[in-house]
């Protein structure tokens, strides 16, 4: 029997995959480009998400509405949104990136409550409101080490905004199929993933990039790297949030799917970092949006 917060579980748990992911992702970007890179994890995800499914054996019965809405989704959130978002690390780095992506959750909550009428309770909006003025005052501050841009402010903010918008739809789109039928969210797993893949395909066809794809997989470093932080990073956390998307609200999933950075707190601190007070301020604003949003449940 599922716990009543799984959802919300579901959620925070790819939150805290994500942000050592997002890490790990940044990094790569200096040597691969969005596209390849996107494509790479893809192609890993896909497989591990066919191999696990191959165990099971049979075919889900699921309406077409709803495989043509999970198709569309993973086009639309992870085939466009992820490359926007990798293309906006490489200009802001993780932290402005993590905080353009703070905007996803409001837009999912706004696009759901217009296309599928789901309301939320008023504590429920304050939750989602606290939860990413917490993450952003975080990942908005500056810190000695870390520029105001790297490079290229304009192109990542546009990136940013247009990863957030992408992923929301693709949240709306994911909860519109996972709460009007019975699909098991590993196979609206493996459905967004064929979705991405196909974009992603003929993005890289459109660029010319097919050769990057392929030197990554020559470069054993590379691909062991892709492939270890696309099972933690993809595999796990997009199947994971599928999950949160079929058992809570589209704008609460990714409110706190968005908690990602605050993550990053306990785990400098553990590792002996200084902690500024800014820092430890905003996550406990977050956290009281996250405790309205599970107490709204």
């Amino acid at each position: 029997m599922f716990t009543p917060l799984i959802g919300e579980l579901a959620a925070l748990t790819a939150a805290l995959i994500w942000a050592v992911a997002s890490s790990i992702y940044a990094s790569l970007g200096k040597q691969v480009s969005p596209l390849a890179l996107n494509l790479s994890k893809g192609l890993v995800a896909i497989t591990l998400v066919g191999l696990t499914l191959a165990g099971r054996g049979t075919w889900p019965d699921v309406p077409g509405w709803a495989i043509a809405l999970l198709l569309l989704s993973g086009g639309i959130g992870i085939g466009l949104g992820d490359t926007a978002f990798f293309t906006s690390l490489n200009c802001l780095g993780a932290r402005r990136g993590l905080l353009l992506e703070s905007l996803a959750p409001p837009m999912a909550a706004l696009i759901a409550l217009i296309a599928l009428q789901e309301y939320l309770p008023l504590a429920a909006w304050l939750g989602i409101m606290l939860t990413v003025g917490g993450v952003a005052w975080v990942v908005v501050e500056r810190t000695p080490s870390t520029p105001q841009f790297q490079a290229r402010p304009r192109r990542g903010i546009l990136f940013g905004f247009l990863a957030a918008l992408s992923q929301a739809s693709g949240a709306v789109l994911s909860r519109a199929a996972l709460s009007g039928s019975e699909i098991d969210p590993l196979w609206s797993t493996f459905l967004r993933l064929v979705g991405a893949l196909v974009v992603l395909v003929i993005l890289v066809a459109v660029r010319q990039q097919q050769g990057e794809v392929v030197a990554l997989g020559r470069s054993r470093r590379l691909a062991l790297t892709v492939a270890v932080t696309a099972f933690f990073g993809t595999y796990l956390a997009i199947w994971l949030q599928q999950v949160a998307l079929k058992f809570t609200a589209a704008g609460i999933a990714q409110a706190l799917g968005a908690t990602s950075p605050l993550f990053v707190i306990p785990i400098a601190v553990w590792m002996g970092d200084r902690v500024s007070p800014r820092a430890l301020l905003g996550m406990v604003v977050a956290l009281g949006g996250v405790w309205l949003l599970l107490a709204a449940r």
